[in-house]
């Protein structure tokens, strides 16, 4: 199993009570100074969101320029929208193809694709998307047209949710035949259609390892059938979860309480109002009460949570690779936590955690692309750029 952090650009107003002005810039970059110590620490992917006008929950409205900055100042990650909505009257579908292959470019083939349609009826709203059924239909007509606009020679579409006369779209990626493609997911039938689609899944679903069991089966199952949107299949499935690895298990511990990650959940709830809404959360502005030091044990106890000495995350870990997760992400500042203590997390982590579960010094996304290309190998027109190998 591989992992990978998750930026959101998180802003509670316990942030910006203490420091109204200088809070939104501070917590940015330290978005960046965790990539980069992610990047030291032997992590392999970290994926950017895309969220507009969700204030608090996330600020980070333009990934495309995140990832690029954050690309110019590590060596070894892989760069991942969390997504890219893709959804025409947020971002036109040639500006997202041309996006991916400039990040693709200026990380030297280090860009991952995640595509989504948004969740929030604010944002969707907001764009002037007023029924939100609507997004699953601009995703079906949306996501299988990048392939063609990387292809090389001219490109057109004449379609429900967006129409383009001839035109080249450019650049052309770094990677061929082009990134990963990925897909946020959260209930079955989007894990069956995405394997249908040869998509890795992000699932961002909120849940035990037992009761993501299923959805990862279902995509197992599906994916040996798969019909791929892009040019080649990317089994993966990454999931979310939270983590504090510190040598010292009460502090690790004390500082989980306090560092307001309950409130980011009901801010989840208030916002993403698409998403399943399990039973007993409270209606906005109640709140999801923070974590009691003996609440947080059960957790640890359970393997619900990634909390304590690398001897207990080690565990916790253990039960998302039991049940087939390719990938583990943490979103470490979707909480209040200092900068100083997710880096240290993140070192402990990489010296403890990691060997014991990932072994293998390519990441998966490029062994499954390598193969691909070995089993079918594209032509190149003259002066075209060879098949990339990272």
């Amino acid at each position: 199993m591989e992992f990978g952090i998750f930026n959101s650009l998180y802003l509670p107003h316990h942030l910006t009570d203490k420091d109204p002005k200088g809070a939104e810039h501070r917590r940015l970059m330290d978005e960046v100074e965790y990539v980069k110590a992610a990047d030291r620490s032997g992590f392999k992917y970290t994926w950017a969101t895309e969220h507009h006008f969700l204030r608090e929950y996330s600020h980070l409205s333009a990934n495309e320029s995140f990832l690029a900055h954050v690309a110019a100042v590590t060596d070894r990650i892989h760069l991942g929208t969390g997504i890219f909505n893709i959804t025409p009257p947020v971002n036109h579908p040639a500006r997202v193809a041309e996006r991916v292959a400039m990040i693709d470019h200026l990380s030297g083939g280090r860009f991952e694709f995640g595509t989504g349609r948004g969740s929030s009826t604010t944002e969707q709203r907001g764009f002037g998307i007023l029924d939100p059924d609507l997004t699953k239909e601009m995703f079906d007509e949306v996501v299988p047209e990048f392939k063609h606009m990387w292809r090389d020679g001219e490109y057109s579409h004449e379609g429900r949710f967006f129409s383009m006369p001839p035109r080249h779209v450019l650049p052309k990626p770094y990677t061929r035949p082009h990134p990963p493609m990925w897909v946020a997911a959260g209930n079955p039938s989007t894990f069956e259609k995405a394997a249908r689609m040869g998509l890795g899944v992000l699932c961002f679903a909120m849940g035990s390892p037992d009761s993501l069991a299923p959805l990862i089966e279902i995509y197992k199952k599906t994916i040996q059938q798969a019909e791929p949107v892009g040019e080649y299949v990317n089994d993966n499935v990454m999931v979310t979860s939270q983590m504090l690895c510190l040598e010292d298990g009460q502090r690790a511990r004390d500082i989980a309480c306090n560092m307001n990650s309950s409130y980011q959940t009901s801010l989840v709830f208030h916002y993403l109002d698409t998403f399943p809404k399990p039973p007993g959360i409270p209606e906005w502005p109640d709140l999801i009460p923070e974590p009691t030091p003996e609440g947080l044990d059960r957790q640890i106890e359970r393997g619900l949570v990634c909390v304590g000495t690398p001897e207990e995350v080690t565990r916790s870990v253990k039960g998302y690779a039991d049940i087939g997760a390719d990938q583990l992400v943490f979103g470490m500042l979707s909480t209040t936590m200092p900068i100083e203590v997710c880096t240290e997390a993140l070192e402990t982590f990489g010296r403890h955690v990691i060997p014991e579960y990932d072994k293998e010094p390519t990441h998966s996304t490029t062994r499954q692309r390598e193969a691909h290309l070995a089993a079918a190998p594209p032509a190149e027109p003259e002066g075209g750029i060879p098949p990339l190998r990272v």
